[in-house]
Parts: C-alpha cells; structure tokens; sequence
C-alpha cells in the first residue's frame, strides 16, 4: 500500500503526484507501459466527449470531461518529466508567454476596436513568431491529422486571407456546380481514381461556399447528420407500425415513409 493522503478536495500538484505515483515501480503496470504514441487516440477521445458535453449544455458532464482532458497533459507532460525533456512547469510557462504576447492590447500598447482586430493581431503575431514566410507556409502548417472537413475549412479560409477568394457566393457556387459535373463524368467512364479526385474537390468547393456564407461546415454537417438521424428514427418506427421490414422494403416504400417523417419532423 502506497503512503498517499486522501482528502477531500485536490489542487494541480496533487494530479501530478498521483501521475508520477502511477508512473513509479510502486504504481500501475498499465500506466508505465504506455508512451505518447500508445495513448494519442485516447486525447482525441477525450477532446470530442469534452465537446459532446459542451454541445450538450451539460455542464456536469463537462466537468467530468474537462478532467479527463487535463488528464490527458499531465500524463503526456509526466512521461518528459522522467526523461528530462520538459517538464509540467515548462508547459505552463510557454503557455503564459503565448497568451501575453498575443494579447498585446491587454499587455502592451496596442489598441484594438473589436474582437476582429484581435484574431488578426493573433494571426499575425503567430506567423511572426513562428516564422512564416509565406502564405503557403500557412497553410501547410494546418495540421494533416485534422478531420479533413476542419482542415480543408482552415485551408479554405486562409486562402481566403492571401486573397485568393471569390468575389461573391455565386461564384463559390458556379465552381461547385461544375465539380458536381466533373465527378459526374468520371463515374459515367468508370475511372475510380478520379471519382476519388473529383469527389474530394466536390467537398472543397462545398467548403469554400461555406466560407463565403460564413458558415462553419463542420458544424452543419453535424447537425445534418444528427437530422438525418432523427428522421432515420421516424422511419423506422413508422415502417414497425405498417408491418414493414425496411431492410427488405422497396425503395418507393421507404422514400414514402421518409417523406413522411421529414413532414412530421418539421
């Protein structure tokens, strides 16, 4: 038994004791077998279900949530602590720095008049420290583990920034269209390494219509597939009420049905 003191509230210090506990000789043979790499998927797990809780408006569950994460750095940060590398401290110090140094119109002289002069601000103290050169360098610096939805909106938008955008939404549109064409015309030769081509610039330009709407295409495929969702539900429980077998049902059956629930769901 490890000489650790329970109590009734815990402070920073105490999460990271109770890691180096766990990562010690005397600790849990699971958690010293693990390395970054081991537990990556964990992090973004825990990232989303913190987001489920905040989507949910279930501040309780944040809390959990929010745990959970920090969790997730006081390990990672544990396992460099033990080589030397950096430590806890290390991290919160360039975390600090960062903020004070792209909040110069708390910290310093400069003056804004909306939170849009901000992020500009931000954006641009960031590539100076950072050391962008260019605007390709912006983009390339997205990172590629992204979902691609969210990459292909940051890429879209910092386009966007280098002047490369469309006058209008019409425009956006127009090339949209035409890519709905092209993907058209390699499914008719049956050319399934363009299909994949054509299809992924479909889902651009739908991100790139998005951005001049000002709309957030992560967000409204979200919420579309959670409506796809709920009208799937009324189907389903339409076709148990007629006797119907969906998996076994005619398409104009269940285009039926859809329609229905779509009308009662509105």
């Amino acid at each position: 038994m490890l000489d650790f003191q329970r109590k009734e509230r815990y402070d920073v210090s105490d999460l990271r004791a109770i890691m180096a506990l766990l990562r010690s000789e005397q600790g849990c043979p699971w958690d010293r077998e693990q390395d970054h790499r081991s537990i990556r998927k964990n992090f973004i797990e825990e990232t989303y279900e913190a987001v489920e809780a905040i989507d949910k408006g279930d501040m309780t569950l944040l809390r959990e949530e929010l745990g959970d994460v920090l969790l997730q750095v006081v390990f990672h940060t544990q396992m460099e602590e033990e080589t030397g590398v950096f430590t806890f401290d290390d991290v919160v110090t360039d975390l600090c720095q960062k903020l004070i140094i792209r909040h110069p119109h708390v910290f310093g002289e400069v003056e804004v008049k909306d939170s849009g002069e901000v992020l500009n601000n931000w954006e641009t103290i960031k590539n100076q420290v950072k050391g962008t050169e260019n605007f390709t360098e912006t983009l390339k610096s997205v990172p590629a583990v992204f979902p691609a939805l969210m990459r292909s909106e940051k890429i879209a938008h910092r386009a966007a920034k280098a002047g490369m955008r469309y006058p209008d939404v019409e425009g956006a549109f127009e090339d949209l269209e035409n890519e709905v064409g092209e993907l058209w015309e390699s499914i008719e030769k049956g050319d399934r390494a363009h299909m994949e081509e054509e299809l992924g610039d479909l889902l651009f330009s739908c991100t790139n219509v998005a951005e001049k709407l000002g709309l957030d295409a992560e967000q409204a495929l979200s919420r579309s597939c959670d409506k796809f969702i709920a009208r799937f539900e009324e189907v389903e429980q339409l076709a148990e009420k007629e006797g119907i077998r969906m998996e076994t049902a005619e398409l104009d059956t269940l285009n039926r049905l859809w329609k229905k629930a779509k009308e009662q769901l509105i």
